[in-house]
């Protein structure tokens, strides 16, 4: 008989790429998650995956049955889901992704009093700075600040996100202070490399601009990328919720160039295709009233 923690054991196993992360994201033990994938291709009278020591690859009848394995468990999460929210319960597990400085910032001191509230939800968050594939991935919901341009995605906006142009006061000292765009080019810059170096666009009557800054230093980390910037390394283009404390305490400058830094946002998005959760959707309007409109980090905003 095919058993469905089989079926979710084997969907949980290719998401994740290793049986370990599978047994982490179930909360399962390695055996049991190996057990359960032994059974289930058992049943089915066939292997699924080709193991070795390195990497877990699909046999060709594991490809056929991961389509309707991955729908089949979804479909039950939703159902549960469904019958909780029937009886005003948010319950069960949910994965959401986000990067590292907005969730250490705002994102977990917005999330922890609505857990508390709904303890029946089994929340993984995992915080990291890359892109990752929401839908490959296995999660249920990616939260980013800027533009998502993956179309296999539904954003749904959180709030607004201003970003400022500034560096340190010392570097301001140091160099002359920019007061147009053509200024930017002769000037060090400091680049989130997640986004390259043509991050820096600005609104003008003509249409939007990139300016090209010579490289100081690319990196992949807000704190780090405002942290430079405080050090006198160059110019950085940050959001408002990193660089406003430091602002306010003196440790960086706002430069004005004339014209603004594109209008951006904060968004969760996810899969297409996948019926949202009653608890992504709490999830998500509890964040836009925590956060505000403007947001609470830039009244300005």
């Amino acid at each position: 008989m095919i058993r469905i923690e089989g079926i979710a054991a084997f969907v949980a196993v290719v998401e994740a790429g290793s049986v370990s992360e599978a047994a982490r994201r179930l909360r399962l033990s390695k055996s049991v998650v190996s057990e359960r994938l032994a059974e289930l291709e058992k049943s089915l009278g066939g292997l699924l995956l080709h193991r070795t020591t390195r990497k877990l690859t699909l046999t060709e009848d594991g490809a056929v049955f991961l389509e309707r394995a991955t729908r089949i468990v979804r479909e039950i999460g939703e159902a549960a889901a469904d019958m909780a929210e029937r009886r005003g319960t948010l319950s069960g597990p949910i994965r959401i992704a986000a990067p590292v400085t907005f969730g250490r910032m705002h994102l977990g001191p917005a999330l922890y009093p609505f857990l508390a509230e709904h303890p029946e939800i089994e929340l993984t968050l995992d915080i990291d700075d890359r892109r990752v594939d929401a839908a490959s991935d296995g999660y249920d919901a990616i939260i980013r600040n800027g533009p998502i341009a993956d179309s296999r995605l539904v954003a749904w906006k959180l709030t607004r996100s201003r970003r400022l142009l500034c560096a340190s006061p010392d570097y301001l000292a140091r160099e002359r202070v920019p007061s147009s765009l053509a200024d930017l080019n002769n000037h060090r810059g400091i680049f989130y490399t997640n986004r390259g170096v043509a991050d820096w666009r600005f609104q003008t009557p003509e249409g939007a601009i990139v300016v090209r800054a010579k490289l100081a230093l690319g990196i992949n980390n807000g704190d780090m990328l405002r942290d430079a910037a405080i050090a006198g390394l160059g110019i950085a283009l940050l959001p408002a919720f990193i660089a406003g404390p430091a602002i306010r305490e003196g440790r960086l400058a706002e430069i004005d160039v004339g014209h603004k830094p594109e209008a951006e946002f904060i968004y969760m998005a996810h899969p297409e295709g996948r019926n949202p959760s009653a608890k992504l959707r709490a999830i998500a309007d509890h964040l836009r009233k925590s956060f505000g409109d403007p947001p609470y980090w830039d009244p300005a905003g």
